[in-house]
């Protein structure tokens, strides 16, 4: 299978020019090790090699020896070899030495408290549809923050074909297989998520028909603010709810997995005295998890579309996630108590931001517009500053600005 490029490549190589090591973390799967070895002149897989292994015992250093950029691939595996490379980056006092790749946060955060000014973090995500082929690219993200007004003609995406992008998912592995044997792909994924990866970081047993049970209820709350009470109410089901304790374990297990990627809330200065929500809302890393979680099909979500929305919110709050990585920037979102709500909020480092709702319908155009409208003329602008561009994202059509200056952005047009 060819190397599909990817918008992280870019940022690696940046990277590599600044700091001694890279750590590109991110869910199994979704594409690490290819990528790392697009750069790197020699590699150590820590998961599959027991020499490497037996090594870091008698002498770590050895395991380092290689030419650099030198991969070291699923890090986590021997969380103590990350004081060995902060003292070989010291050592050697030049940048572009290492890129560690791992796809579990270790437990231990007392291995790593010595990284400052030796190790840089790139978080990476399952594709976009830019990088799967499936947009024209027409308009960007980062053009759109430097002041480009976004046009693009129809870029052809059908709800059928949103649907099978939802439920197929940004795994690379998978972009070449048949939508069927994606979907069993998915599923299978997730069956080893809840039967022994969940276990292993957290280094107990977990019971994996709760945490299938979860998964489903995290699946059933795409794109919600759900809170865990609501949840572990739902995971226990007829049986009652299960202990919050233990949802809040799985629910951090599934983090460090990094397949939880929730979104947090923005925080503007407001001019109204409406008061913020500072809840999360709650996403898999990839929406196919959901799909996969809930045993459904692409052909099935055709027929609920309240669950294809939330679903729909969620690839689009992926893709924005990995296009703004370049821009420096996060992908947020708004709730007030008064129970208006936007999307996301993209906010640049340097204090630019923009508002987005996401809608698969063309229909409901109409209404995320005025609800945007209302949500700007509660900020603040003078202490936040105006919007760079206030826009709705669709599952299909033109993409325009209308007359009342609210962009229509459909996402098979949108790239980085």
């Amino acid at each position: 299978m060819s190397y599909e490029p990817r918008v992280v490549d870019g940022e690696l190589r940046k990277r590599l020019l600044a700091m001694g090591a890279i750590v590109i973390e991110g869910p199994k799967a979704c594409g690490k090790t290819e990528t790392a070895r697009r750069i790197a002149k020699s590699e150590v897989l820590l998961d599959v090699d027991l020499n490497a292994q037996q090594m870091m015992a008698v002498d770590p250093s050895l395991v380092l020896e290689g030419e650099a950029p030198r991969l070291i691939d699923e890090w986590q595996v021997e969380p103590s070899i990350w004081n060995h490379v902060r003292r070989m980056v010291d050592k050697r006092h030049q940048p572009g030495q290492f890129i560690l790749t791992g796809s579990a946060v270790p437990s231990d955060d007392a291995t790593r408290h010595t990284g400052a000014g030796r190790f840089t973090r790139l978080r990476m995500r399952p594709m976009t549809l830019f990088e799967t082929g499936h947009t024209n690219g027409a308009i960007s993200l980062k053009a759109v923050f430097d002041g480009e007004i976004p046009r693009s003609a129809d870029p052809g995406l059908s709800v059928k074909d949103l649907a099978e992008r939802v439920t197929m998912g940004g795994w690379p592995a998978l972009q070449s297989y048949t939508l069927s044997a994606a979907t069993l792909a998915v599923r299978d994924y997730i069956e080893e998520i809840r039967r022994v990866d969940v276990g292993r970081v957290a280094n107990t047993r977990r019971d994996p028909s709760k945490v299938g049970r979860l998964l489903r209820a995290l699946a059933r709350n795409t794109a919600t603010y759900a809170s865990v009470a609501t949840l572990a109410a739902d995971t226990g089901g007829a049986e009652g709810p299960i202990d919050i304790h233990t949802a809040h374990d799985y629910i951090d297990a599934l983090e460090r997995l990094m397949i939880i990627e929730n979104q947090p809330a923005w925080s503007p200065h407001l001019r109204s005295k409406s008061a913020l929500r500072k809840a999360a809302k709650r996403h898999f890393i990839d929406p196919s998890i959901a799909v996969a979680a809930l045993g459904a099909r692409s052909d099935q979500l055709l027929n609920d579309l309240n669950l294809f929305g939330f679903l729909f919110e969620s690839l689009v709050v992926r893709d924005l996630r990995v296009y703004t990585q370049d821009l420096d920037a996060r992908v947020l979102q708004y709730r007030d108590n008064t129970g208006l709500e936007v999307d996301a909020i993209i906010e640049t480092a340097d204090g630019k931001w923009g508002a987005f709702e996401i809608k698969l319908g063309q229909g409901l155009i109409e209404t995320a517009a005025e609800n945007l409208k209302r949500f700007v003329n509660r900020v603040d602008t003078h202490k936040s500053g105006q919007p760079v561009i206030l826009a709705v994202v669709v599952g299909s059509g033109y993409g325009y600005v209308r007359d009342d200056g609210i962009a229509v952005i459909p996402i098979g047009a949108l790239k980085p």
